[in-house]
């Protein structure tokens, strides 16, 4: 029996811990045995799960890159715990995901994979593994990461440092540890993020793109009702909610009257400062419910300002509702000029000059526009086809090696 071994910020909640899970469970479906470590935040899982850490752990590590940038340079001893771990498990394939999130030091940990001679794959779900510092430098257009971060621009972003900057020599930390495993496979979410990476200090490793997948059976048309009050429904979901998720764009679109606005993933402390034309709902890890809000919208509008390849646009689509973002990183390849409109970033007329073409739209022309989302969803989203993808990564990987 082969053995799996991931490692991601969270297990089965929240989109990148969703895809270990599902890895995990098409790996064990495939006669592996699979295991998870995560760093906070589980629900049920198939796989084993590893705690990786401690609420104490990961207070400290907020505090050192909060001040000091020392993000992924903190969690030494747990680190060097799940190191053992892993060396009990002895697995045949380590597949990273987020290793970022205050919960791991990762010059201890690739040390470990390059000393090792173990197989890795580190799939790349944000830009954080190539740069000095954050984890998105799309929305500034920021270049530094191709020669080298200084000085940095995009301090205040995630993973946020409010005094020093170090991001001259967490680049140079990356680049050195990062370089040092032998057999890594680096496997990016979209094309652009190949691009991208194709042009960093991981370049030297093989790259290859695996797009997301999304369960079809929880994802698709559901309990659809008629719409009452005359106004367009528009949709937004996202795990946090800011500027850079388009938050600024939907207060102004609530400003329409034709329009009905339905934000989920909001919380209480930040509902109550947003107009009340916007409904506000909360976090919810019961997709069927997330589902049933995908299928009462009429269009799904993504206005975000940095992304990989966003899993909500897939999801949406699925569910037979049409999609209009940002032409942002990944954004533009999760849909076609059948399934939705891509949009200029940060241009709020066109948006809504979009919005509205889907809205004056006939009955039968958006039934259409419905029928196309759910086929290219079935055709390209299946996470079957798509974590497929992986399984025959590891055995390519495992059959080299042996």
């Amino acid at each position: 029996m082969k053995t799996l071994f991931q490692i991601n910020i969270t297990a089965n909640c929240g989109s990148h811990g969703r895809i270990a899970e599902n890895i995990g469970k098409l790996a064990i479906s495939r006669g592996w045995e699979s295991y998870i470590a995560y760093g906070r935040t589980a629900q049920p899982s198939q796989s084993h799960l590893i705690k990786v850490g401690n609420m104490y752990d990961e207070y400290l590590h907020g505090i050192q890159s909060r001040i000091f940038d020392n993000h992924g340079l903190a969690s030494k001893n747990v680190t060097k715990k799940l190191i053992k771990t892993i060396r009990e498990i002895n697995p045949d394939i380590i597949h990273l995901h987020n290793i970022h999130g205050y919960y791991l030091n990762y010059p201890i940990l690739f040390d470990y994979l390059a000393s090792s001679g173990k197989p890795v794959v580190w799939t790349l779900h944000d830009c954080w593994p190539l740069t000095g510092h954050c984890a998105h430098f799309d929305s500034i257009g920021c270049q530094r990461w191709k020669t080298g971060c200084h000085h940095c621009p995009n301090l205040s972003s995630y993973p946020a440092s409010f005094l020093f900057d170090k991001s001259q020599r967490n680049y140079k930390n990356k680049k050195h540890y990062f370089g040092l495993p032998s057999n890594m496979t680096i496997v990016t979410v979209s094309k652009w993020l190949r691009d991208i990476t194709k042009e960093s200090f991981l370049q030297d490793h093989p790259i290859v793109v695996i797009h997301n997948g999304i369960d079809l059976h929880a994802f698709k048309p559901n309990n659809q009702t008629s719409n009452t009050d005359g106004k367009f429904h528009l949709l937004g979901v996202a795990t946090s909610w800011n500027k850079e998720k388009g938050l600024d764009e939907f207060i102004e679109l609530s400003q329409n009257h034709n329009y009905k606005i339905t934000l989920v993933g909001i919380p209480n402390s930040m509902s109550k400062k947003l107009p009340r034309e916007i409904k506000c709902v909360g976090h919810t890890a019961n997709i069927q419910e997330l589902a049933d809000y995908y299928s009462n919208a009429d269009v799904f509008v993504n206005p975000t300002y940095n992304d990989s390849y966003p899993t909500v646009n897939l999801e949406a689509q699925a569910c037979g509702t049409p999609v209009i973002t940002y032409a942002t990183g990944g954004s533009p390849e999760t849909i076609d000029h059948r399934t939705g409109i891509i949009v200029e970033r940060g241009n709020i007329n066109a948006l809504i000059e979009a919005i509205e073409h889907i809205r004056l739209m006939s009955v039968s022309e958006r039934e259409a526009l419905s029928a196309f989302c759910v086929q290219r969803a079935q055709r390209l989203f299946d996470q079957q086809l798509c974590y497929t993808k992986y399984l025959e990564l590891y055995e390519s990987i495992v059959e080299k090696v042996d």
